[in-house]
């Protein structure tokens, strides 16, 4: 195969990454600009997510049978699906309950990057530790103090910021990735 057919496949390759990065940045400009109905969507695809995850442990338990705790795995699978049966018949109680665990989740999350600053402050990278587990902390604690209203916004909000992030940052690095493999000018 010649280099030249390799560069144009990179050139086509980078070529689409553009393509999707510019739909991620639309995406979340959407997201941002129509949060409750971004949440609603995110709250759609994680019940979705469950029931799939839901038929994976019936199906483990199932296969499973004769090693014993089939029991445990059928019912951890039961919960997965009556969780997802709960967000999708009971869209906006799901993305308030949705909103609710992110904030237990941020905050958790917060404790354990203020552990990890304590575990490596000798390192000269420790300091970044500390500032996302108090950024991370106080974002956690705003979401919660705001709940249940901030549940209308804070999922679509948050999705659209990153979708925008990594529409951005896959945009960056295909245009870098272009340069690289086009002929010198």
């Amino acid at each position: 195969m010649s280099s030249t057919s390799i560069a144009g496949i990179a050139r086509k390759a980078t070529g689409l990454s553009i393509f999707v990065s510019i739909v991620l940045i639309i995406a979340g400009i959407l997201a941002i600009a129509l949060p409750y109905e971004a949440g609603i969507a995110v709250n759609i695809i994680v019940a979705w997510m469950l029931v799939f995850a839901a038929g994976a442990h019936f199906v483990f338990a199932w296969s499973t049978r004769g090693a014993g705790g089939m029991i445990l795995k059928f019912l951890i699978g039961l919960v997965y699906l009556v969780i997802a049966v709960y967000l999708l018949e009971h869209l906006a109680r799901g993305l308030a309950t949705l909103t609710l665990a992110l904030a237990f989740y941020l905050l958790i999350e917060g404790v354990f990057e203020i552990i990890l600053f304590f575990q490596h402050r000798t390192s000269g990278a420790a300091g970044w530790y500390l500032l996302d587990g108090i950024v991370t902390l106080i974002l956690g604690f705003l979401v919660w103090r705001t709940w249940p209203s901030s549940a209308e916004w804070v999922i679509g909000t948050l999705v659209g910021i990153s979708l925008i992030f990594s529409g951005f940052s896959r945009l960056m690095f295909s245009m870098i990735l272009r340069r690289a493999v086009s002929p010198a000018a």
